[in-house]
């Protein structure tokens, strides 16, 4: 789960990270109330959206009076901003923060990660900030510092001022720039974040390290540790097909291709998506509906995929252990009458049940194209989409 930018900073600022003094704003007028609450010469008006690289796309505007913190406000409310992480669709911006300007001597990029295959937190850091870190690794490799911590030890002082010198501070902030990262740590453990990321963390001219800019990824699976974290949740932000699947407990991703995809089973989801991009298509979705999946949970999962505009040929994959085939077809031959199916819909049952499930299938009388196997399958899906 991600959350906004001034949802972050709060965190942060828990965790003794230092943030600059910004107000949230729902409308215009309040964001020109906040510029005026905050008596600052210079602030910068913010888009409130999941995504990074709000700055090139034009959803970061510094003002210096009222009237242009109006304009700005103006210019973004109500409009998707599209970035790099967005896609063509882009994000509604409906929140705005307006944050106090500062004198900034040098940006650093600071990010706190998962390293899966290592199995441990890893500080990605660089004295050179303010700029994508794509393209800062690709070109200047050796600019990026990166410190591993052992879970067992948890970051070390070491650690931490061995990082302040390799970025460069100035003694008068060692300190300070020690306690931000063992706070930073701390955040990320206490938690159970995927990740944090301040880019920039700016040292200002009179010697003071501020996130400039945070953003958080949480792990979904610990939610229920942290109630007050599951609060900050914002579905306006999240894919509409993604939120009415967490709603009935499905396991959803949606995609950019165009053959749908239901299917029991996370890798065999994978699996069938391999094969039909194997066979020269695209898939539209990962949809698992998981083990044990009644007719009706197999139904809300039907009319999720169809929900897809772009889908033109939906395939359903359904290998049975726990599962069985007959529910699966219990809850396709219950549904299909009730929708407006103007698709091809291809099936391919295995396993609990396979014989039953077949029979139900057949004896419907339903436009249902049956494969054997998954090349079979997703080769018929692929040639049904392209007709």
């Amino acid at each position: 789960m991600d959350i906004h930018e001034y949802q972050a900073k709060e965190i942060l600022s828990n965790f003794n990270v230092q943030t600059l003094d910004g107000r949230l704003a729902l409308k215009t007028s309040e964001a020109v109330a906040a510029y005026n609450e905050l008596d600052t010469d210079v602030c910068v008006v913010k888009a409130q959206v999941h995504s990074g690289a709000r700055g090139k796309a034009g959803g970061i505007i510094v003002c210096k009076n009222d009237e242009e913190v109006r304009n700005a406000s103006e210019k973004l409310f109500g409009t998707y901003l599209k970035t790099i992480q967005t896609g063509e669709h882009g994000k509604l911006i409906e929140k705005l923060y307006i944050e106090s300007g500062c004198d900034i001597d040098r940006e650093i990029y600071l990010a706190y990660v998962m390293d899966r295959a290592k199995q441990r937190i890893v500080i990605v850091a660089s004295a050179e900030g303010g700029m994508s870190i794509e393209e800062l690794a690709a070109e200047k490799p050796e600019a990026i510092k990166k410190v591993e911590i052992d879970p067992a030890v948890g970051l070390t002082g070491f650690q931490a001022r061995e990082l302040s010198f390799a970025l460069d501070f100035p003694k008068e902030v060692l300190g300070r720039a020690v306690q931000l990262f063992m706070g930073c740590y701390k955040a990320m453990v206490d938690l159970d974040m995927n990740m944090l990321e301040i880019n920039p963390l700016v040292l200002t001219k009179d010697q003071n390290l501020v996130a400039l800019d945070a953003k958080m990824s949480f792990d979904d699976n610990a939610l229920f540790r942290h109630p007050e974290i599951n609060e900050l949740n914002d579905n306006s932000q999240k894919d509409k097909r993604e939120v009415a699947a967490s709603e009935h407990d499905l396991s959803y991703v949606g995609l950019d291709g165009d053959i749908g995809c239901m299917i029991n089973g996370a890798g065999l989801a994978m699996a069938t998506m391999d094969m039909i991009k194997y066979c020269g298509g695209e898939p539209a979705n990962f949809l698992d509906i998981g083990g044990g999946a009644s007719p009706e949970r197999v139904g809300k999962a039907f009319e999720l995929v169809l929900a897809d505009d772009n889908v033109k040929a939906m395939l359903v994959n359904v290998y049975a252990g726990i599962n069985r085939c007959d529910w699966i077809a219990e809850g396709l031959v219950k549904i299909i009458p009730t929708v407006d199916l103007k698709i091809p819909l291809i099936v391919r049952l295995s396993g609990t049940n396979v014989e039953e499930g077949l029979k139900i299938i057949k004896e419907s009388g339903l436009p249902i194209i049956l494969a054997d196997t998954l090349k079979d399958a997703a080769q018929k899906a692929v040639d049904a989409a392209k007709k």
